[in-house]
């Protein structure tokens, strides 16, 4: 698993639980039930690189409809009304990514 040593096995089975039903996804929760949201400031860089799958150094809407994906293989896609929630979140200077300091900012809210 991508995240093995950041974040438990059980702790991600309970995020993704927590939002299975299309539409029932929100960032807040979902970083604070997998632990994410309480990790060091390095365990959440490694996270933003995992989800950063092109190595852009941002994580675009499409990295973010395959966000869950991240976490368990087979987890389902984000909305089209949740990825652009959590892009909108996340996304403080309106370039339509989410950079390093800004998916950090995110995580911590």
């Amino acid at each position: 698993m991508a995240f093995a040593g950041v974040l438990t096995d059980a702790d991600i089975t309970a995020a993704l639980d927590g939002c299975k039903g299309a539409d029932t996804f929100d960032h807040k929760k979902f970083f604070k039930s997998c632990g994410l949201a309480a990790k060091t400031p390095e365990d959440v860089k490694k996270a933003f690189a995992i989800i950063d799958q092109d190595k852009s150094g941002f994580i675009e809407e499409d990295e973010l409809k395959l966000f869950l994906q991240n976490f368990k293989a087979g987890a389902r896609v984000l909305t089209d009304t949740e990825t652009k929630t959590f892009l909108k979140a996340g996304d403080t200077d309106g370039d339509g990514k989410i950079g390093a300091d800004e998916f950090a900012s995110l995580v911590k809210a």
